[in-house]
């Protein structure tokens, strides 16, 4: 997970939760006010019919049955018995062990292959270089007795897409490598330029980390994570306790793009034109992930400057910004002459739909993982496939989806996600007319605490189906758990529910094609993150013993796909879509006042706003009234054909002047941290960087498509107004 997945908090949460803490949003948000699509009850589902709400609630509870701990437990222990980087022989048997288990439930499968930029570490060395001696670090992560898995071979401790070569220079702690922590070094006269740079994990991608540092011309950089943020400070070590040991590593890309590197934005097939890497962003300087206990080592021989407020970690000593006095020298090798291109491959099983066969439901989540990668992501996996078999299971009672049900799980997207990159872009055509939703499960069961999210339209859906899932902790449902540990009280308030601003597989659908989205799972304390800690032992001990969450995401999973792909007409919820978007405009207005920018400015997006808003409450009440009647076969086609417009509407061909690849205009992970998502981001990045007429620009075609956005409602609402029987417009 290249972006918002770094796990340097002590209680883990899924990846849009986390995004919704990091970007200053809060738990308890206001709910969107009760409207016929953001209030559901166990007698009315938006988009179905009475008589098919009826049918949909059993079958729903059918498929929430289906997944088994048992079977899910069986699956963790298979999948993550051995580390399984991408390009490796390992991560190919996960491959085989998806397919045959999708072949084995009755579904038809495919094997999608690409050859991708991917150079594996073949040897890395740091060695501090002190006053009154020498030192080879030891890199490794030491095995836990108990836990076979550790004892295993492990990659090399280097990030992934690190630059090769070697890098000697006096050593400065950056704190956490931010822009503003670099602000903080220039008023202290510090320079990184010729020296190493050490940091800590957390606040930021680390791919931010190594580009900063690299751009302020330092010739090598170190990330550790401070115990402070996931080690003993936040709980005991594994094996007594589920936190990082002072010996651990947190591997990971710092790749800050998406798919390929090599093949921006074109899939990564034979014959297939390619990049030189000098031609690239990739880093030139090599970048190496250590341990606390390394970072103690270093950490005893910097002096130099004392260290700003705020800046001193949980290790044993006294941290010092330095420069030096020791230096240190990073030497990393790859194979990237000899074998640099890899092959990678996605695992697709198709349950196809009955009535709308060219209209897919995706469900996807990554198989390679950094080490044995029990939470991250076999968790997500097992998922899918205990989602898959109880669907299965279905189809060979008799049933079949109105929309084609598609289980994907993704290669190589801890590189910058490759595999389900690689695969929007090869299919993006077929995609853009046909793909209704993406659910992605990144991380699904590592704990008890649910936290999702992902497009506001899709939200209110996900809200209903957690009332129907048990949740195995309280004997409640998912849903009042989720409730009771917000400390929310009030029927008019919600949890809050993440922004899907990058970071994971759901960005191809999403940021690139304007897909709707949801993701969620279950977190609790966790510090094995990207470590050879993060195996099956930890998982049965710490994560999820008894492998109850992993079922209950699956149902989960299997629930939303049966909701999406069997509704009478798509029950997405632009109510709640828009009145999200109207909570963006205030700080708008801020930066641009604080500016002495003309906020006037912002007021045909505010109206543009407000009459998605108007039409949408029109459509949400046409449509169940429609519902009460059979609606024809074209008349629900022509609806829910419009209904794909809406979200399409804001994926700018262009793209986004900073990172053209990311189309969406709603959300994207800031460019300058990876983590935080900023919405209205043409927007907000002109604001940012003080560029009054390109924010007037972006605004007046931010409008222009809140506008289109709108008018692919109301033809929602106008294809209703058909004829249940021949499809011919109802006489007035």
């Amino acid at each position: 997970m290249p972006f918002a997945q770094e796990r340097r908090t002590f209680l883990f949460v899924p990846r849009l939760a986390l995004l919704a803490v990091l970007s200053g949003a809060v738990a308890g948000a206001q709910a969107p006010k009760p409207t016929a699509t953001a209030s559901t009850t166990q007698r009315k589902l938006p988009g179905f019919s009475p008589k098919s709400a009826t049918e949909q609630r059993r079958l729903e509870k059918d498929a929430v049955s289906g997944p088994e701990p048992l079977r899910a437990e069986a699956h963790s222990a298979v999948l993550s018995k051995e580390p399984h980087i991408a390009g490796t022989p390992a991560q190919a048997r996960t491959r085989d062990y998806v397919i045959d288990q999708m072949k084995a439930m009755g579904l038809e499968t495919e094997v999608r292959t690409y050859d991708v930029w991917l150079p594996h570490a073949t040897s890395v060395k740091i060695t501090r270089i002190g006053k009154r001696d020498t030192t080879v670090l030891d890199l490794s992560e030491p095995p836990i007795p108990g836990d076979p898995a550790t004892a295993l071979p492990q990659y090399l401790t280097v990030n992934g897409s690190s630059g090769a070569g070697v890098g000697q220079g006096e050593v400065v702690f950056v704190n956490y490598g931010l822009i503003e922590d670099y602000a903080v070094l220039d008023s202290l006269g510090v320079s990184v330029k010729g020296k190493v740079v050490l940091a800590r994990y957390g606040r930021s991608f680390r791919g931010i980390k190594a580009r900063e540092a690299e751009k302020r011309g330092a010739v090598g950089v170190l990330i550790y994570t401070d115990p402070a943020d996931d080690g003993f400070a936040r709980g005991d070590v594994y094996p007594d306790g589920p936190m990082r040991p002072m010996r651990g590593v947190q591997r990971g890309s710092v790749y800050n793009g998406t798919g390929d590197p090599l093949t921006p934005g074109y899939a990564s097939k034979p014959g297939a034109p390619r990049l030189t890497p000098s031609q690239t962003s990739l880093p030139k300087i090599p970048v190496v992930p250590i341990s606390a206990a390394n970072a103690q080592l270093l950490f005893d021989q910097v002096r130099g400057t004392n260290i700003p407020v705020g800046w001193q970690g949980g290790i044993g000593l006294r941290y010092h910004v330095g420069p030096g006095p020791a230096q240190v020298k990073v030497d990393v090798t790859t194979d990237a002459a000899t074998n640099g291109t890899k092959q990678i491959f996605n695992t697709l099983g198709y349950l196809r739909g009955s009535e709308f066969p060219d209209q897919y439901v995706y469900i996807g989540g990554h198989r390679d993982g950094w080490g044995p990668g029990a939470a991250d992501n076999i968790s997500g996996t097992v998922s899918i496939l205990e989602a898959a078999r109880s669907m299965s299971d279905m189809a060979k009672a008799g049933w079949r989806p109105k929309r084609t049900i598609v289980f994907a799980t993704w290669d190589a997207e801890e590189w910058g996600l490759v595999g389900s990159t690689e695969y929007v872009e090869e299919d993006s055509l077929r995609l853009q007319k046909g793909a209704v939703a993406y659910f992605n499960q990144d991380v699904s069961a590592q704990g008890s605490a649910f936290g999702g999210g992902g497009s506001p339209s899709l939200r209110s859906t996900l809200r209903d189906v957690l009332r129907g899932v048990p949740d195995p902790k309280t004997k409640g449902t998912v849903y009042d758990a989720w409730r009771a540990a917000s400390g929310i009280k009030s029927d008019t308030i919600e949890p809050n529910m993440g922004d899907p601003g990058g970071g994971s597989d759901f960005a191809g659908f999403y940021n690139h094609l304007g897909i709707p989205i949801a993701e969620w799972g279950f977190g609790g304390p966790a510090g094995t993150y990207h470590s050879a800690y993060d195996t099956h032992a930890w998982m049965q001990k710490f994560g999820d013993p008894g492998f109850q969450y992993h079922a209950t995401s699956a149902r989960i999973v299997a629930a939303m796909a049966l909701r999406v792909a069997d509704a009478d007409i798509l029950p997405y919820d632009y109510v709640e879509f828009a009145r999200t978007m109207q909570k963006y405009l205030a700080p708008m207005q801020r930066a641009f006042a604080a500016r002495k920018w003309e906020v006037a400015a912002i007021t045909p997006l505010a109206a543009a706003i407000a009459r998605l808003e108007r039409v949408s409450v029109t459509f949400a009440t046409s449509r169940d009234v429609a519902l009460k009647s059979e609606l024809s076969h074209d008349a629900r086609e022509a609806t829910n054909q419009a209904l794909l417009k809406v979200e399409r509407a804001f994926a700018r061909p262009s793209g986004l002047k900073s990172r053209p690849w990311y189309r969406s205009l709603i959300y994207a992970a800031d460019v300058d941290n990876g983590y935080s998502t900023m919405n209205f981001p043409g927007v907000n990045e002109a604001v940012r960087a003080g560029d009054q007429a390109g924010a007037k620009e972006e605004l007046v075609d931010l409008t222009m498509r809140f506008g289109k956005a709108a008018d692919a409602v109301d033809e929602a609402r106008r294809a209703m107004v058909m004829s249940p029987a021949t499809g011919a417009p109802k006489k007035k």
